[in-house]
Protein backbone atom coordinates (compact mmCIF):
# COMPACT_ATOMS: atom_id res chain seq x y z
CA UNK A 1 0.00 0.00 0.00
CA UNK A 2 1.32 3.46 -0.89
CA UNK A 3 2.37 5.79 1.87
CA UNK A 4 0.03 8.82 2.17
CA UNK A 5 1.52 12.02 0.84
CA UNK A 6 2.07 14.93 3.14
CA UNK A 7 0.56 18.09 1.76
CA UNK A 8 0.81 21.61 3.05
CA UNK A 9 -2.61 21.23 4.66
CA UNK A 10 -1.78 17.97 6.46
CA UNK A 11 1.59 19.34 7.57
CA UNK A 12 -0.15 22.44 8.94
CA UNK A 13 -2.70 20.27 10.74
CA UNK A 14 0.10 18.57 12.68
CA UNK A 15 1.53 21.93 13.83
CA UNK A 16 0.49 23.36 17.17
CA UNK A 17 -2.46 25.78 16.87
CA UNK A 18 -0.40 28.72 18.19
CA UNK A 19 2.47 28.35 15.73
CA UNK A 20 2.55 31.28 13.31
CA UNK A 21 0.50 33.50 15.63
CA UNK A 22 1.60 36.54 17.59
CA UNK A 23 2.63 35.61 21.12
CA UNK A 24 0.18 36.93 23.72
CA UNK A 25 1.55 40.03 25.44
CA UNK A 26 2.20 39.87 29.16
CA UNK A 27 3.92 41.54 32.08
CA UNK A 28 5.04 39.49 35.10
CA UNK A 29 7.18 39.99 38.19
CA UNK A 30 10.74 38.85 37.77
CA UNK A 31 13.73 38.85 40.07
CA UNK A 32 14.39 41.83 42.28
CA UNK A 33 10.75 42.91 42.18
CA UNK A 34 10.97 44.31 38.63
CA UNK A 35 8.19 43.60 36.16
CA UNK A 36 9.18 42.12 32.82
CA UNK A 37 7.07 42.27 29.66
CA UNK A 38 7.15 40.22 26.49
CA UNK A 39 8.13 43.41 24.66
CA UNK A 40 11.13 43.86 27.00
CA UNK A 41 12.23 40.27 26.43
CA UNK A 42 12.00 40.51 22.62
CA UNK A 43 14.06 43.72 22.54
CA UNK A 44 17.23 41.62 22.63
CA UNK A 45 16.21 38.97 20.07
CA UNK A 46 14.35 35.67 19.99
CA UNK A 47 12.85 34.14 23.10
CA UNK A 48 12.61 30.63 24.49
CA UNK A 49 9.66 30.90 26.87
CA UNK A 50 9.15 27.77 28.88
CA UNK A 51 6.33 27.05 31.29
CA UNK A 52 6.90 24.53 34.06
CA UNK A 53 4.83 23.25 36.99
CA UNK A 54 6.85 23.80 40.18
CA UNK A 55 10.20 24.97 41.51
CA UNK A 56 12.42 22.37 43.23
CA UNK A 57 10.63 19.31 41.81
CA UNK A 58 12.67 16.63 40.01
CA UNK A 59 11.42 17.17 36.44
CA UNK A 60 11.45 20.95 36.72
CA UNK A 61 14.95 20.90 38.17
CA UNK A 62 16.18 18.68 35.32
CA UNK A 63 14.62 21.01 32.75
CA UNK A 64 15.94 24.19 34.40
CA UNK A 65 19.48 22.80 34.70
CA UNK A 66 19.43 21.67 31.05
CA UNK A 67 18.39 25.18 30.01
CA UNK A 68 21.11 26.59 32.28
CA UNK A 69 23.65 24.40 30.51
CA UNK A 70 22.46 25.39 27.01
CA UNK A 71 21.81 29.10 27.72
CA UNK A 72 25.17 30.18 26.27
CA UNK A 73 24.48 28.26 23.04
CA UNK A 74 21.05 29.88 22.80
CA UNK A 75 22.48 33.36 23.45
CA UNK A 76 25.05 32.75 20.66
CA UNK A 77 22.05 32.10 18.38
CA UNK A 78 20.41 35.38 19.43
CA UNK A 79 17.87 33.91 21.84
CA UNK A 80 17.36 34.07 25.56
CA UNK A 81 15.65 31.63 27.92
CA UNK A 82 12.93 32.63 30.38
CA UNK A 83 10.99 30.27 32.66
CA UNK A 84 7.47 30.85 33.97
CA UNK A 85 5.59 29.08 36.75
CA UNK A 86 2.98 29.96 39.35
CA UNK A 87 5.60 29.99 42.11
CA UNK A 88 6.37 33.19 44.01
CA UNK A 89 9.37 35.42 43.27
CA UNK A 90 10.89 34.23 46.58
CA UNK A 91 10.56 30.57 45.53
CA UNK A 92 12.17 31.45 42.18
CA UNK A 93 15.05 33.19 43.96
CA UNK A 94 15.73 30.08 46.06
CA UNK A 95 15.46 27.81 42.99
CA UNK A 96 17.79 30.07 41.00
CA UNK A 97 20.34 30.28 43.81
CA UNK A 98 20.31 26.54 44.56
CA UNK A 99 20.86 25.52 40.92
CA UNK A 100 22.86 28.57 39.75
CA UNK A 101 20.36 29.33 37.00
CA UNK A 102 21.63 31.89 34.50
CA UNK A 103 18.28 33.07 33.13
CA UNK A 104 15.20 34.78 34.60
CA UNK A 105 12.21 33.05 36.12
CA UNK A 106 8.91 34.94 36.10
CA UNK A 107 6.04 34.52 38.58
CA UNK A 108 2.51 33.98 37.29
CA UNK A 109 0.92 33.40 40.68
CA UNK A 110 -2.62 33.93 39.35
CA UNK A 111 -2.03 31.77 36.25
CA UNK A 112 -3.18 34.62 34.00
CA UNK A 113 -0.34 34.15 31.50
CA UNK A 114 -0.42 30.34 31.63
CA UNK A 115 -4.07 30.60 30.59
CA UNK A 116 -3.23 33.04 27.76
CA UNK A 117 -0.72 30.54 26.40
CA UNK A 118 -3.10 27.61 26.88
CA UNK A 119 -0.82 25.68 29.24
CA UNK A 120 -2.99 25.79 32.39
CA UNK A 121 -4.90 22.53 32.00
CA UNK A 122 -6.66 19.71 33.76
CA UNK A 123 -4.04 17.18 34.84
CA UNK A 124 -4.22 13.89 36.63
CA UNK A 125 -1.83 12.22 39.04
CA UNK A 126 -2.47 8.98 40.89
CA UNK A 127 -6.12 9.10 39.87
CA UNK A 128 -6.64 12.64 41.18
CA UNK A 129 -7.59 15.41 38.76
CA UNK A 130 -6.47 18.99 39.29
CA UNK A 131 -5.64 22.14 37.33
CA UNK A 132 -1.98 22.83 36.72
CA UNK A 133 0.69 23.94 34.28
CA UNK A 134 1.47 21.54 31.45
CA UNK A 135 5.22 21.66 30.75
CA UNK A 136 5.39 23.52 27.41
CA UNK A 137 8.03 25.55 25.56
CA UNK A 138 7.44 28.32 23.01
CA UNK A 139 10.12 29.54 20.59
CA UNK A 140 9.22 33.13 19.70
CA UNK A 141 11.04 35.13 17.03
CA UNK A 142 12.20 38.72 17.50
CA UNK A 143 8.97 39.96 15.85
CA UNK A 144 6.88 38.25 18.52
CA UNK A 145 5.64 35.39 16.33
CA UNK A 146 5.48 31.91 17.83
CA UNK A 147 7.61 29.74 15.54
CA UNK A 148 7.65 26.45 17.45
CA UNK A 149 5.69 24.95 20.32
CA UNK A 150 6.83 21.93 22.31
CA UNK A 151 3.75 20.69 24.22
CA UNK A 152 3.80 18.03 26.99
CA UNK A 153 7.59 18.23 27.26
CA UNK A 154 9.67 15.41 28.70
CA UNK A 155 12.30 17.33 30.69
CA UNK A 156 15.46 15.31 30.03
CA UNK A 157 17.12 16.31 26.75
CA UNK A 158 14.46 18.85 25.84
CA UNK A 159 16.83 21.84 25.86
CA UNK A 160 18.88 20.37 23.00
CA UNK A 161 15.73 20.07 20.84
CA UNK A 162 15.00 23.72 21.61
CA UNK A 163 18.52 24.72 20.48
CA UNK A 164 17.84 22.99 17.14
CA UNK A 165 14.51 24.83 16.77
CA UNK A 166 16.22 28.17 17.44
CA UNK A 167 18.91 27.32 14.85
CA UNK A 168 16.11 26.79 12.33
CA UNK A 169 14.99 30.42 12.84
CA UNK A 170 18.28 31.71 11.46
Amino acid sequence: MAKPRTTASTAKASAHEMEGRKAPAFELPGGGGKSVSLKDLLASGSLVLYFYPKDMTPGCTTEACDFRDTAARLRALGAQVVGVSADSPESHRKFTDKHRLNFPLLSDTGNRVTRLYGVYKKKSLYGREFMGIERTTFVIDRDGVIRKVFPKVKAAGHANAVVEAVKALR
